[in-house]
């Protein structure tokens, strides 16, 4: 920046004493001629001197010009030199001010962070999360409901069959009506994930949900009344209709709690999801024993209790606010935000809430409008969308359903009664709710990241237990007493997958998928997730079934893979997300792990714009005037999403 010095300084120096020495010259051949006028030893003619005299006086006067020129010449130079270091001296203060600045910005982003996390959970915030997890209540029960009467609907399937044809249907059929049967609800449940992005856009996340109970009860009333109607064709439309309902739910409910949770309460609240399912499973399973609900009389009530979910949510949902984030982000409705944000929070002390969601809002500005496709395509948003793909398929190709959906005949296949099978199989749900219910204080405090490699390594391990059990049964098999201890081995060990399955791949993957996206690409990156899990649920559901008549002893193995690769990938791609505010996780996958504090932050490209534009009109030659303040440039330039990346 100092290159505007136009000549080197040493050039009129030198000028100056060439002038010195030739005016010394001068006036030295000046005296000697005065000298020889007045002694006149020579007899010079006086004009003759006089002339050389005027030429030297002549030659002088250029000189002295000359030298003049050069003085002036360096003078402007020194001037120009001195204006350009004042400049430097300016932008070193300006830079300094940007510094102070940013300092001031990150405390005060840090202690917003810390308020954040000093929040409590409130007892409207705690009606609202039960008023919201009832979808997946509603998911967690027709899920399972559908494993304990499997002989009654496979009767019943036969004596409809029979009284319309007048001939008895083949085993393999009825089982493949039954395979229907169960598989269908992931059909219905991939339509209503897919469209759960469009719904929450469109209703809201609240909306969706009240919305989504006319399906559930729809569903519910056609299960119920499939015997009176003795049609199975109505189960299997009523099952497909109850599936869309919990697809639904399944994308609506994670997204609703993620955006009422307190920062610091969110990785727990999250985890009531899946206490909602398991305990959802549970209610299905003992309902389910031939001794309440589980006989040929008694299942189409058994499966049109759904109805209950669905209306006790239609009661009690309506007093809950819609989501602030929805609300501010979305639809631009501050003063709508911050009633909700009261209620919630339980206090006039929200402006630390809002906040964070402007700052989220400015961190994803440009994909406020996204679409699934923009989403896709989007090289920003494919590391986390990748992510939350892989972790619903964890959770699904884990094998879990496999045990949710033929439990009873898994256990029975192992050398339990009927009776036993189905004690065991409440007894998965029992655990289940346990271990999820053991798993939400530690979700805050260990991290999803960290439980979600305990559980798929714990899985793994018993899944191998699993398989040496049959083989060990069948290699055995002549043994009574080797049959009865490797049957107990069996189920424990299936136990233990269900264990470990709640502490981390049950609750973890809805979650997280709501937390890796900001407001704008999170509806279509929850609907993207949510299809490719009710796929995956689709996919083990009817082929599981086949598997296990192909395979015999080995069904397990294929699982046991999955569970190595998603282990891997889950150690060496997925950030940990706890405490974490929207914001920061975006920062993980705009800047890297890797970066510092400051390049994590937003303030980065700020400060690097800044500096940039503030350098490039320092160059420009005559400038004096300053620039405007640091915090007023950072400010204009942070509010531009399109800057803070450059």
């Amino acid at each position: 920046m100092l290159g505007c010095a136009h000549r080197p300084m040493s050039l009129p120096i030198h000028g100056i004493v060439d002038l010195q020495k030739q005016v010394s010259v001068m006036s030295m051949n000046l005296s000697a001629k005065l000298d020889e006028l007045q002694r006149g030893d020579r007899q010079l003619e006086t004009t003759v001197a006089l002339c050389e005299i005027r030429t030297q006086l002549q030659e002088l006067t250029k000189s002295v010009e000359s030298c003049q020129s050069e003085v002036t010449e360096v003078k402007r130079d020194m001037i120009t030199i001195k204006q350009e270091l004042d400049t430097v001296q300016q932008v070193k203060e300006e830079i300094e001010e940007l510094r102070e600045y940013v300092n001031r910005l990150e405390e005060h982003s840090h202690r917003r962070k810390l308020r954040l996390l000093e929040q409590g959970l409130t007892l409207f915030l705690s009606y609202a999360i039960l008023a919201a997890v009832l979808g997946m209540l509603q998911f967690g029960y027709n899920t399972g409901v559908i494993n304990a009467p499997e002989v009654n609907i496979e009767n019943f399937m036969k004596d409809v069959y029979k009284d319309r044809y007048g001939e008895d249907i083949s085993d393999d059929s009825v089982k493949t009506l039954y395979s229907v049967a169960v598989s269908i609800f992931a059909i219905g449940g991939m339509v209503g994930g897919f469209s759960g992005g469009t719904i929450a856009n469109r209703f809201g996340r609240k909306g969706g949900l009240l919305l989504n109970n006319v399906l559930g009860i729809v569903g519910a009333c056609l299960m119920g009344f499939t015997k009176l109607a003795e049609s199975y064709e109505m189960l299997f439309f009523g099952r497909f209709i109850i599936g869309v309902n919990c697809g639904l739910n399944t994308s609506l409910v994670p997204m609703y709690i993620s955006e009422i949770a307190p920062l610091n309460l969110r990785g727990g609240l999250g985890t009531v999801n899946q206490l909602a399912v398991t305990v959802g499973l549970l209610v299905s399973q003992v309902l389910g024993i031939e001794q309440i609900l589980g006989t040929n009389e008694g299942w189409p009530v058994l499966l049109g209790l759904a109805i209950c979910p669905a209306i006790l949510q239609l009661l009690l949902l309506p007093v809950c606010p819609e989501s602030p984030r929805y609300l501010l982000i979305t639809k631009q409705w501050e003063e709508e935000a911050r009633k909700a944000l009261r209620r919630l929070r339980a206090s006039n002390q929200v402006e630390e809430d809002i906040e964070e969601m402007r700052a989220e809002e400015r961190a994803q500005q440009a994909e406020s409008t996204i679409s699934m496709t923009e989403l896709i395509c989007s090289p920003t948003l494919r590391a986390p969308l990748v992510i939350g793909v892989v972790m619903q398929l964890s959770q699904q190709l884990s094998g879990i359903n496999a045990v949710f959906y033929y439990s009873t005949n898994l256990f029975t296949s192992s050398g339990l009664t009927d009776e036993s099978a189905k004690f065991a199989t409440i007894g998965i749900g029992a655990i289940m709710v346990c271990m999820t219910l053991v798993s939400i204080p530690l979700m805050d405090r260990t991290g999803r990241r960290t439980l979600h490699l305990y559980g798929l390594g714990g899985m793994f391990i018993f899944s191998i237990f699993i398989t040496i059990s049959f083989l060990i049964k069948e290699f055995f098999g002549y043994v009574q007493e080797m049959i009865d201890w490797m049957s107990y081995i069996s189920v424990v060990s299936t136990l233990c997958f269900v264990v470990f399955f709640a502490v981390g791949p049950g609750s973890i993957p809805w979650m997280i998928t709501a937390e890796l996206f900001s407001q704008g690409p999170r509806p279509a990156a929850m609907s993207i997730a949510v299809l490719v899990n009710w796929m995956a649920n689709f996919l083990v559901g009817i082929g599981f079934p086949s598997m296990k008549s192909s395979l015999e002893n080995y069904t397990f193995l294929p699982f046991s893979a999955f569970l190595a690769i998603f282990w891997i990938f889950t150690y060496k791609k997925v950030p940990e997300t706890k405490n974490k505010t929207f914001e920061e996780i975006l920062a993980l996958f705009r800047h890297g792990n890797d970066r510092s504090s400051l390049r994590d932050s937003r303030l980065y490209g700020c400060v690097c714009s800044w500096i940039r534009a503030l350098f490039r009109r320092s160059r420009s030659a005559g400038e004096t005037t300053a620039p405007a303040s640091p915090a007023t440039l950072s400010e204009q330039r942070c509010l531009t999403t399109g800057n803070s990346s450059s």
